[in-house]
This record gives structure tokens, sequence and C-alpha cells, in this order.
């Protein structure tokens, strides 16, 4: 539980901190982390990445400062970092439904972010079961798109986004390539500043896969915590991503290994409460 205690100092410098620029490898080494590892640890925690709850618990300040007569609406926008009034009023306005101007005149209702305080409650009733597997370099070809991770909008896209692969038939051209690893989903390239990843469909494989479409993803050799996942897609696996950041990472002494991470859809009825699939998670020792 120890790197909970770190997490919570790093949202208590992230509040004292919020009229300042914020330097997000700052924020992880205050909680002795690796800034990769805080900024997943941070998302799968809290639904939403640290960029976000800095933008939200600024924006719910602002109300308060709106609400004095003698503050200027671009005084406000410098205060929490916008550059110009028109970037602070449409962030105002997306997330509290009506525009600054209209904030000073009262009457309004808006959206509140409090500050955080994370605990994570490790309970013995559900054992979470894994393995250790060393891989050397594994090389993948599939269909990428970048997902938004802002409001958990990737727990949306991302099965849309299988559901068009085979509705299209998209896949087809991958069929042929499946190897035992079945098809994966692979996320990588976390993108704080646009709060953004990529995400492929795809299937482990050496051969040339013909299509203009077609992205290639290299994995260097690593070692992986392999989760089972049991249970109809997706709430079975979006049930263990939880876990593993709610209660393997806290509870163990390895932490996240920067490298891309592995969803391993096996043959079966995806539908079924008794379907298997895999989670990999690229792993170091802390």
């Amino acid at each position: 539980m120890d790197w909970i205690t770190s997490l919570n100092n790093a949202i208590t410098y992230v509040e004292n901190h919020l009229t300042d620029e914020i330097n997000l490898d700052k924020v992880s080494q205050v909680a002795y982390s690796s800034t990769y590892h805080f900024q997943t640890m941070f998302r799968m925690l809290t639904d939403m990445t640290i960029t976000e709850y800095i933008r939200k618990r600024r924006l719910t300040l602002a109300v308060s400062d709106l609400a004095q007569d003698k503050k200027k609406v671009i005084d406000i926008a410098l205060k929490y970092g916008y550059e110009t009034p028109e970037s602070f009023t449409k962030a105002f306005k997306r997330y509290h439904g009506v525009s600054p101007s209209v904030a000073k005149k009262g009457g309004q209702t808006f959206q509140a972010l409090l500050p955080l305080h994370i605990q994570v409650t490790l309970k013995g009733a559900l054992p979470m079961d894994y393995r250790i597997e060393k891989k050397e370099t594994m090389s993948f070809k599939g269909i990428k798109r970048t997902v938004s991770s802002v409001d958990g909008e990737n727990f949306k896209t991302i099965p849309k986004f299988w559901n068009e692969f085979f509705k299209l038939k998209t896949a087809d051209m991958f069929d042929k390539h499946v190897g035992p690893l079945g098809y994966i989903g692979a996320c990588y390239n976390n993108d704080e500043s646009t709060e953004t990843f990529d995400y492929m469909i795809g299937v482990e494989a050496s051969d040339d896969i013909k299509g203009e479409t077609v992205d290639v993803l290299e994995i260097p050799e690593s070692t992986w915590a392999v989760f089972t996942s049991v249970g109809s897609i997706p709430e079975a696996i979006q049930d263990v991503w939880k876990r593993i950041y709610q209660e393997f990472f806290p509870g163990t002494h390895y932490e996240h290994a920067m490298l891309p991470e592995l969803e391993i859809y096996l043959p079966g009825d995806i539908t079924k409460d008794d379907y298997k699939c895999e989670v990999w998670i690229p792993i170091i020792e802390k």
C-alpha cells in the first residue's frame, strides 16, 4: 500500500500547484514512479488521465473566481494556464455547459470535481492468478486507430472498433495468419498531452500481409505478467484491467515496463460466460 500513499502525495502536489505550470515528470517523481507507470496507474484507478484531472480541477476552481466581479476572464484564463481567453472559454463551456461570461451572471449549475484521495481495498475472496512469461522480440501486424481516453471514451471506442473489424470483413486479410496467440489488441503510444493512445487489432506474424492500411508493431524481448479473463467480452476483460491496476501493481514489487500492453483473444464465443482470453502486461521489478 506504500504506492497508494505515494500516489496520494502526488495528488496533493498537484493540488498545491494548480495555478502553476505542472510538470508531469515532477509529479511522477513525487510518486516515486516512472512517468509512464504513474500516468497509466492514475488513469486506470480514476478512469481519467492526470491531464484531465488537472484540467477539471482548474475549471472547478475557476467558477469561484468568476463569481468575483473584479476579476476579468483573461486574468482567470492566465491564472489557470490558458494562453488566451478563447481557449479558456472553449474548455470552460465544454466542461460546464455555459460560457465564462454567462457564469459571471450567476444562477447557473456547474460541475465540480473535488480533490481525489485514492483508496484501494484488497479483497482476499477473489484471488488474482497470473503467470510470468518471458518472450523474445514479437512482431504484430494489424489495423491501428488512435483512441481518446477522456471520460473513459476508450471503453466504448475499442469494443466498437472490434465489431467493425469483423463486420466489415477487415479480418479476412488476417485470418490465415492467425498464430497461437490468436487475435491481439495492442495498446501503445500513450500521449498524455492529447490524452490519446494507439490501439491495434492484429496478429503475430513475420510474413507480409498485403493491405494499404496494415501497420507493424515490433515489441522487443521482455517479461510479461499474464492474467486470464473469464466471461463475456467486453465486461470481463475490462474488469481484469481494473483489477490489475487496483490490486496487482499496488500489491506487488512490479511496475510497468513502458512497452505495449496486449489483449490476447483466444478461439471461442466471446459472448459466453466461460469465454477465456488474456491480458499481457510488460513488467520490470521496482
